[in-house]
C-alpha cells in the first residue's frame, strides 16, 4: 500500500500533462527563451518533479515535437484507405485545431531538433503529406499534387501561429473549405491581375553596420538566432569579434534591425502593389502577389523575423507586432470587400491560411524563385482566401 499523499495524488498522466504545457510554451515563448521553470509552473510542479521525467529541456522539446507529428500521423491513419479528399483534409483539420496550442513549436522551432529527430520528424511528416497527395491525386487530375497537399496543410497549421478567437465549429469549416479550394485549384491558370511585382530594391550594404546585418541575416536563418555568434558574424564580415559592438551592442540589436528590415520592405512593397488598385478582388490580388515575391525574394530575411520574433525582449518586440498587426488589418479589410457575407474573424482566420499557404508551398518548391513558382503559389493563396 502507497503511503506517500504526493506519490497518491500524482496524476497518471503527468508526462502526457508535462509534454501538453511544454509545447504550449514552446509555441509561444520559442525554444531558447522558454524555460524548464515556466514549464513546471505550467503543470503546477516543481522543476525538480519535471526532471524526473525529462533529463533536460532539449528531450522535453523533442518529445513535443515528435508527439504532435504522431497526432498528425493517427488522425490520417484513422480515415479508410479509400476514403475521399474532404475526409482526409477533415481529419487533419480537428486534429490541428484539437492541438492548436502547441502545434506552433513545429513550422519554425524545428530547425532546432539535432539531426537524428530532425530526420524522423521529416519522416512522420512526408506520410501525411503522402496520404493527402493520393487524395487529391484520386480527386482530380492535377500536374503536381504534392504542392497541392503541402499548400492544403500550410492552410489547415496556419490555426496554429495566431490567437483569433473563433468557435471551433465555424473555424473548422472556414479551414476545411480554405484547403479543398487549394487542392481543387490550377496554378496552370491564370488568376489574372498583376503579373510580375517589382519590389522595393533590399538596400546594398555600404556601411559597416549593414554589412554586419547583412552577414547576420543567413547565419540566423540557418542555424538559429541563439547559436550564431557574434564571432561568427565578425570572421563573415572580416571584422575582430569586439568591432562589432562599435556597431550594435549586443547581438539582440542584430536581430531586432533585421525584423524592422523586414518589416520596411514588406510594408513598401504592399503600398507599391496596390498603387491605384481601387478594385477590391485586385487588391486581394495584388496583395497576395506580392507576398509570394517577398517571400521567396527575401526567404532567409522572413524566415528569421517569422520565427525570431517570440524570443525578443517585449520592449522591442511591440512595434514589430504592431506592424505585423496593420498588415494582417490591410488582407482582412479587402478581403472583406472583395468577400461581404465574411465576418471579422472569418476573413483573419484566412488571410492566416493564406500566409500558411504561402510557408508550406514555398518550402515544397524549396523556395527556388522562379517567375512560375511565383504565379502558382500566388494562385493557391487566392483560391485559399476564396477570392
Amino acid at each position: 500500500m502507497n503511503t506517500d499523499p504526493i506519490a497518491a495524488t500524482r496524476p497518471r498522466n503527468r508526462r502526457q500533462l508535462i509534454v501538453e504545457a511544454a509545447g504550449r510554451v514552446f509555441s509561444k515563448r520559442g525554444y531558447h527563451a522558454a524555460s524548464m521553470e515556466e514549464i513546471a509552473a505550467d503543470v503546477g510542479i516543481s522543476a525538480a518533479a519535471l526532471y524526473r521525467h525529462f533529463p533536460n529541456k532539449y528531450a522535453l522539446f523533442a518529445e513535443c515535437a515528435h508527439v504532435i507529428a504522431d497526432q498528425l500521423v493517427a488522425a490520417v491513419d484513422e480515415v479508410p484507405p479509400a476514403a475521399g479528399l474532404p475526409d482526409v483534409l477533415g481529419a487533419v483539420t480537428r486534429a490541428a485545431i484539437a492541438h492548436r496550442a502547441s502545434g506552433g513549436l513545429y513550422r519554425w522551432e524545428a530547425r532546432y531538433l539535432e539531426r537524428g529527430d530532425r530526420r524522423l520528424l521529416g519522416t512522420k511528416v512526408a506520410r501525411v503529406v503522402g496520404r493527402v497527395t493520393e487524395a487529391v491525386r484520386r480527386e482530380y487530375a492535377l500536374p503536381a499534387p504534392e504542392l497541392h497537399a503541402a499548400a492544403a496543410l500550410g492552410a489547415i497549421g496556419s490555426i496554429t501561429m495566431h490567437h483569433v478567437s473563433i468557435a471551433q465549429r465555424r473555424v473548422e469549416e472556414a479551414l476545411l473549405a480554405a484547403s479543398l479550394r487549394v487542392c481543387s485549384s490550377d496554378p496552370a491558370r491564370s488568376v489574372g491581375g498583376p503579373r510580375r511585382v517589382e519590389l522595393p530594391v533590399q538596400p546594398v550594404p555600404r556601411t559597416r553596420r549593414a554589412e554586419i546585418l547583412a552577414a547576420a541575416i543567413p547565419l540566423f536563418a540557418r542555424d538559429g538566432f541563439v547559436k550564431v555568434t557574434n564571432g561568427q558574424i565578425a570572421e563573415a564580415v572580416g571584422l575582430a569579434p569586439s568591432a562589432i559592438y562599435r556597431h550594435y551592442p549586443t547581438k539582440v540589436d542584430i536581430l531586432v534591425a533585421a525584423c524592422m528590415q523586414a518589416a520596411g520592405l514588406l510594408s513598401q512593397a504592399v503600398e507599391q502593389g496596390l498603387n491605384e488598385v481601387t478594385d477590391p478582388h485586385e487588391a486581394v490580388l495584388s496583395l497576395a502577389a506580392t507576398y509570394v515575391a517577398y517571400s521567396f525574394e527575401h526567404t532567409e530575411l522572413t524566415s528569421v523575423a517569422e520565427a525570431e520574433i517570440a524570443g525578443l525582449p517585449s520592449d522591442v518586440r511591440q512595434p514589430l507586432i504592431l506592424a505585423q498587426r496593420e498588415h494582417i488589418d490591410l488582407w482582412e479589410q479587402q478581403l472583406r470587400l472583395a468577400r461581404p457575407e465574411l465576418d471579422q474573424r472569418q476573413a483573419r482566420v484566412l488571410v492566416h491560411a493564406g500566409f500558411g499557404v504561402v510557408v508550406e508551398a514555398g518550402r515544397r518548391l524549396r523556395w527556388q524563385d522562379t517567375h512560375e513558382h511565383r504565379e502558382s503559389v500566388t494562385a493557391l493563396v487566392v483560391a485559399a482566401l476564396g477570392a
